[in-house]
Parts: structure tokens; sequence; C-alpha cells
């Protein structure tokens, strides 16, 4: 079990530790050492010397971003070093978030991301797909190109959409729609920190969820959940969050889609609000795809396997899958 191991307890404090380093440093080196020390400690969180798979994705992880790091201590002594134009800065600042969406897994950078998440276990890909992320969106929001960062959000939008229709693997489909909601965030980064920071707050909270469901049923494939004799109650839970997920209006996951699309179509930005609904609707179209397999086909159940789970993990998972429903009630509070 991770949280009785004290060798990974450690690593994971210096992980946390790292990023408030990167955030709260006053110059570019200190950011970049925060990146350093972050790499450092996570690459022994997901090495297993007994799995061949965390063995690559651990080598993968090292290799992609220690080329992101080398081209961001690159750019960073360079701006130091020469004398000021604007189309140098141009040149600079598009560098700089290049290096930083690639430390993030974010389209066109994002080759690496489903592969590495392929091999790691639930837990690994949850720190992946949220904490990993916090160190670059910020130090992004410092130094960002907008023309630049307009097309990297579409693109990620429209990859994250299209990459997760062919899905088999769980791990690749929360990794295609880990970068299609990379695209609001990095748009939410641009508008302000605080609605970042609700995004990414709601993003991690259902990514948490559905982590922690796959992980107690020890579920890898979508065919594993229409095999098994599942419980109704699982399947209720997979189906209000895979939709709050998807953004689907009455679940919570929508709240903060319909804050950036309301702010989208203050600012007149009518092409790029099409993008993200039609993204949105593709992405909800697998999910509903996965669900209706999962409550319709009719296996022969067999007596002999049940899935036992502890009843405790199935509460909190309850509970979490409550506050999903009545999040959308809550936040309509906010507006009143």
């Amino acid at each position: 079990m991770f949280f009785f191991n004290s060798n990974k307890m450690f690593f994971l404090f210096i992980l946390i530790f790292s990023t408030f380093i990167s955030i709260s440093a006053n110059s570019w080196i200190g950011c970049w050492i925060g990146m350093e020390i972050n790499l450092l400690s996570f690459i022994p969180l997901i090495s297993n010397s007994t799995n061949l798979m965390n063995s690559e994705a651990s080598l993968k992880y090292f290799m992609t971003q220690s080329i992101a790091s080398i081209n961001f201590l690159f750019i960073i002594l360079f701006k130091l070093t020469l004398i000021q134009n604007f189309e140098l800065n141009n040149m600079i600042s598009m560098i700089i978030n290049s290096s930083l969406l690639m430390k993030m897994g974010s389209a066109p950078f994002h080759f690496w991301f489903p592969n590495i998440i392929e091999g790691l276990s639930w837990f690994n890909n949850f720190i992946l797909m949220t904490w990993q992320k916090i160190t670059p969106m910020i130090l992004l929001s410092y130094y960002f190109n907008k023309n630049f960062l307009y097309l990297m959000i579409i693109l990620n939008i429209m990859i994250g959409a299209i990459g997760g229709l062919n899905q088999t693997s769980l791990r690749k489909l929360m990794a295609f729609s880990s970068i299609n909601n990379l695209g609001w965030m990095i748009f939410s980064i641009m508008i302000s920190e605080n609605l970042w920071f609700m995004y990414f707050f709601m993003y991690s909270f259902l990514i948490s969820i559905m982590c922690f469901l796959f992980y107690t049923m020890n579920m890898f494939f979508i065919n594993q959940l229409f095999i098994n004799n599942i419980n109704f109650m699982i399947k209720m839970n997979l189906l209000i969050n895979f939709l709050s997920l998807g953004g689907l209006p009455p679940f919570i996951g929508f709240m903060p889609k319909w804050i950036l699309i309301n702010f989208l179509m203050i600012n007149k930005l009518y092409l790029l609000t099409i993008i993200f609904i039609m993204s949105s609707l593709i992405i909800i179209f697998f999910y509903i795809r996965i669900i209706y397999s999962c409550f319709m086909f009719n296996y022969l159940k067999m007596k002999w396997f049940k899935m036992l789970i502890k009843n405790n993990n199935m509460f909190y998972i309850n509970f979490l899958s409550l506050i999903s429903i009545l999040g959308m009630i809550l936040s309509t509070f906010l507006y009143l």
C-alpha cells in the first residue's frame, strides 16, 4: 500500500513542496529549480522494478521533462543576456510557452502523455493529471503569448476530443479527456488565476472520484466495465461522474465551463465558443457510449464471480457522486 511506504511518502512530500518552491520563486531560475526537484521526486514515485511498463513510463517521462527543462533553462538564460527588442520578445515568449506546454502534456507536445499514463497506477495517474499541471500553468500565466496560446487551446480541445474516440483503455481515455480539459484551463488562466483555480479544483475533484472508482474496482479497460457483474450503484456512479466530467448541465462539471462560455460570449469570441462546445459534445458522446454499453450489455452473470468492495470505499464514492449531482444546484445560488 502506497501510504504505508515511507520512501514513497517522502518523495510525495518533496513533490508537493517543489511545486510551492516554483510558484513562489521570484526569478525564472528559481522556477526552473523547483521544476527540476519536482521531476526528480516524481520519478521514484512512478518507477517500479517489478513492472516493465512502469520502468518504461518513468524513463519516457524523464526524457520528455528533461528536454522541456533544457529548453526552458536555455531560453531564460538567453533572455537575461540579450538586449530586448519586440521581435525577439515574441520568439522568447513562444519558446517559454512551448517548454511549459510540453511539461504539462499539452497538444501538440502531447504524444508522451497517453503513453506514460498507460504504464502508471491510478494514484500516479491522478498526480500526473492534476498536481503536475499546477507549476507549468502558474508559470505560463506570468509570461504568455496570447495569439500563440489561442492556437494551442484550439489544438488541445480538438485533439483531446478526437483522440479519445477510438480508445479502449480507460487510462488513455482519461489522458485525452485531460488534454481536452487542459485547453479550457489554459483559457481560464489567461482570464484570471481565480477562475483557473476554480476550474482546476472542480476538474481535480472529478478526476479523483474517477481514479478512486477505477482503483477500487481494479479496472483498466472499457470491456471490464460490462463483463463484470457490477453493482447497480457503481454503474450509477460511473454515469454521474462521466457526465459531470463531460460537462453536462445538471452536474457540477458544467459550472466552470458555463462561466468560461459566458466570458467567451461577452467578449464576442464566437468561433472559439463553437469549437469549445462542439468538442464537449464529442467528449460527452464517447462517455455516453461507454455508459450505454455498461448499462445495456447483459452478459451472463456468473454466480461465483462477485465484486467485493469495502463498504467504506463505496460510502465515499456515493457521497462524492451526491456532491457532483447537487453541485449544479449549489452553484446556481452563486448567481442569485
